[in-house]
């Protein structure tokens, strides 16, 4: 008889080189476009940019970009795996729950993360965000049973020794208006308050995904990365509205230091940017987990730091350096603790693919076949 063990051997290593090419392809996605829009993000306020709202519309508003989709994605044939049909379609009122939940969590989170960005220097933004992954792994504790390892506990404790020191160090970067010690605390405990509130966001997504939408396909993604930022765009426009912001937008575009077109331009590529972040680090979640996903979003620490040095000017001194260095060991360490987990998960799948192949070519098991 013809033996054909290989090719379901070759069919899973097909699906494993597809799937690595995929979460590398929302990797980058995260890494840089996060980072692009972050340095975004800061120029519009380092020029003379003021409002929060809008800081925090270009964050939520760039869905519009990914509606394309839904033209290619009708022409396409429609792919029935066996594993999506097991599971029944949720209704449209929990639908709506989940989308408006995502929506508020990440409204606020972005709206705290402007005020960061409006009242730190980037390089310090930069360093107290990689507190997300100390507050994401808090709520995955509780929301999806996360056990805590050595390597993840010493991660979490650098990250937050790392964010304390940032609290509590002097800082004496010029700003344009008030009191610069005032707009420093503002800025820290609104970017620590925003890094709570994007953990508990990641997690919730990880949530419906897991107990809710139950389904792997690339439409289910769009969706939520749709759906959620729509949410989200609608609560940011009431508070535009109701904090009376709007009234001042014709003022805020003419007072851009670098002009009317500069200023449009930037706001632009600013919420283009962060949406495509947001479709590789749902991605991140839909295939791995958002404490993962997380972790990629902060790689960029060490980067936006050098780059604010470079292009703001930022003052890179003694103890920043040391924060810097804390949240660096921190991130590697969890990186370390995910290498050492696949590795282990792949020994041992070698070492019962081993054992079922020594019995299946057994003399025992020939004999009894």
């Amino acid at each position: 008889m013809e033996d054909n063990s290989f090719a379901p051997t070759t069919n899973k290593s097909q699906r494993r080189n597809y799937r690595w090419l995929l979460l590398s392809l929302y990797a980058m996605l995260v890494i840089s476009c996060q980072t692009i829009a972050t340095i975004l993000g800061r120029l519009y306020y380092e020029k003379h940019g003021k409002s929060k709202w809008i800081g925090t519309l270009v964050q939520v508003g760039g869905f519009p970009i990914l509606l394309p989709y839904y033209c290619i994605s009708s022409s396409t044939p429609k792919d029935n795996h066996n594993i999506n049909v097991l599971h029944s379609e949720p209704s449209t009122i929990m639908l709506a729950i989940i989308y408006v939940t995502l929506g508020i969590v990440e409204s606020l989170a972005c709206y705290l993360d402007s005020m960061g960005l409006a009242y730190l220097p980037l390089s310090t933004f930069a360093i107290v965000t990689s507190s997300r992954l100390v507050f994401n792994a808090f709520f995955s504790f509780f929301l999806h049973s996360m056990k805590f390892t050595p390597y993840i506990l010493n991660s979490l404790v650098l990250l937050t020794i790392s964010t304390t020191l940032t609290a509590f160090q002097p800082e004496s970067a010029p700003f344009s208006t008030g009191n610069p010690r005032r707009h420093y605390v503002v800025g820290v405990i609104a970017t620590i308050a925003g890094s709570v509130a994007y953990g508990f966001y990641l997690s919730l997504i990880q949530l419906a995904f897991v107990k809710v939408l139950k389904r792997n396909t690339m439409r289910v993604l769009i969706d939520v990365t749709i759906y959620g930022s729509f949410m989200s765009t609608c609560i940011t426009l009431v508070g535009l509205f109701g904090s009376g912001e709007w009234t001042k937008l014709h003022e805020d575009m003419e007072g851009y230091e670098m002009g009317k077109a500069s200023y449009l331009l930037t706001l632009a590529f600013t919420a283009i940017s962060w949406q495509l972040f947001h479709v590789g680090c749902l991605g991140l979640i839909f295939e791995v987990s958002s404490l993962f996903s997380n972790a990629i979003s902060v790689l960029n620490v060490p980067v936006v730091p050098i780059l604010a040095v470079l292009i703001f000017h930022d003052k890179m001194h003694g103890i920043k350096a040391v924060t810097l260095a804390l949240a660096i060991w921190g991130i590697i360490s969890y990186f370390y603790h995910t290498f050492v987990h696949h590795h282990d998960r792949n020994s041992n799948t070698i070492s019962r693919n081993s054992a079922d192949h020594l019995l299946k070519s057994s003399p025992l098991q020939e004999n009894n076949s």
